[in-house]
């Protein structure tokens, strides 16, 4: 979950691979049309979704909460994701992420681990 500081008030949820870093500073912020963005905080995570941090699935969040899915997710035969707490996950096909409400998948919202 990002969350915008400048203006407040914008959020959305990104799905990456655990191989790579979301650009915050730089795609998400230019997604959310926000001067500056940060991850959101376990009290505000919650407050928007309902799950706690570690668990976060993109199934179930608010439908007008924008999901942005880097590009490379896509490439997998299959992924894991929360499962809406911290003893739970998901096994789905990436497709599966396209039947959300506000889904989008964007070219290099993430970058490489160095």
């Amino acid at each position: 979950m990002v969350l915008s500081k400048k203006p407040e008030g914008l959020a959305c949820a990104c799905l990456a691979l655990a191989t790579t870093r979301l650009d915050v500073n730089h795609r998400v912020r230019a997604l959310l049309g926000a001067r500056k963005v940060s991850f959101a905080s376990a009290d505000a995570t919650v407050a928007l979704t309902g799950m706690e941090i570690g668990g976060v699935t993109p199934f179930g969040l608010p439908g007008d909460l924008p999901v942005y899915v880097d590009s490379a997710v896509m490439t997998r035969d299959v992924i894991v994701l929360g499962g809406g707490n911290r003893r739970s996950k998901l096994r789905v096909e990436p497709t599966a992420l396209l039947t959300l409400p506000n889904s989008q998948v964007i070219e290099n919202l993430a970058v490489p681990l160095s």
